[in-house]
């Protein structure tokens, strides 16, 4: 960055959107934040996503020198699901990770991939809505998360960091990238019901820390109330887990962290993959790519 350059974090939390520009000298310029909670309608918990671009707006005009913002990151919570179409409009309301309504598609997954699936992971929310027959599904043409999406609106594209992917589907940490195997392990499953994509034709590309993720697009500044400008680099969007490791330099094998916040995670970074299956312990991975065994209460 120049001198006076600034590189701004973005954060969409449980209860709060919070905005953070640091300097050169990593120590913190300004910052801004939005408060916001989730909702619970139709038996589903979910967020207005109105409300993430006023919420943005809001958090966004604390940062002090705008014009010197030079980098630009989105994290937000893990897991859920956000389907839309191919234009990209919304086809059900967004589902958090605090939703339990996915317990025979986690428990079915589990055990064909010999792999634990959490019930708030994006692939059990997506399964359990084609076991459920949800009218949607094969409307589907791009699932993400909320760091996903943002992203995507701000800079058109449709990536996501391996740290945030890892609690969409499997992660083959010696690829970072979706689990191959098990990837095709899903389509056999649900070939029966004759849909019109394939898993990998609605999830989003995987990137790690460091690749380039896209720059602020024209209509992802006024998104923004037009107080960035345009053309600003972006990092690929992660999830508050990968951003918490980052942030207490948990990052190697054999470091880890605990987070309390909404939730409580425990996060251990690993030497080599886990050779049983565990359902207590959720395997996702840094933002580098490297196995985590976290453990989520």
């Amino acid at each position: 960055m120049t001198q006076h350059g600034l590189a701004l974090g973005i954060e969409l939390g449980s209860t709060r959107i919070k905005a953070v520009a640091i300097g050169n000298d990593h120590a913190p310029h300004s910052s801004g934040d939005y408060t916001w909670a989730s909702s619970y309608e139709n038996g589903i918990w979910t967020y207005d996503l109105t409300q993430v671009w006023e919420g943005l707006r809001s958090a966004v005009s604390g940062i002090q020198a705008p014009e010197n913002v030079e980098a630009m990151g989105i994290s937000a919570m893990m897991h859920g699901l956000l389907a839309f179409d191919r234009d990209w409009n919304l086809l059900t309301p967004f589902r958090t990770w605090q939703n339990t309504i996915t317990g025979p598609a986690a428990e079915e997954l589990t055990e064909l991939f010999r792999f634990n699936v959490p019930q708030r992971w994006s692939i059990a929310h997506l399964y359990q809505a084609i076991l459920n027959g949800e009218a949607y599904v094969p409307q589907i043409a791009h699932i993400t998360t909320l760091a996903g999406y943002v992203h995507y609106m701000l800079t058109g594209a449709n990536v996501l960091g391996v740290g945030d992917a890892s609690g969409m589907f499997p992660i083959d940490s010696r690829t970072s990238d979706y689990n191959e195997q098990m990837v095709c392990q899903f389509d056999r499953l649900i070939s029966q019901r004759n849909l019109p994509w394939k898993l990998r034709d609605v999830l989003p590309k995987v990137l790690t820390a460091g690749q380039e993720a896209g720059y602020l697009t024209d209509s992802g500044a006024a998104l923004l109330g037009s107080l960035l400008k345009p053309g600003i680099p972006f990092a690929p969007p992660e999830g508050d887990a990968g951003t918490g490791m980052t942030a207490t330099n948990a990052v190697a094998p054999r470091t880890g962290n605990v987070s309390a916040g909404t939730s409580i995670f425990a996060m251990v970074v690993l030497e080599r993959p886990m050779e049983a299956v565990h359902t207590e312990i959720d395997i996702v991975t840094t933002p580098t790519g490297r196995d985590v065994a976290m453990v989520h209460c």
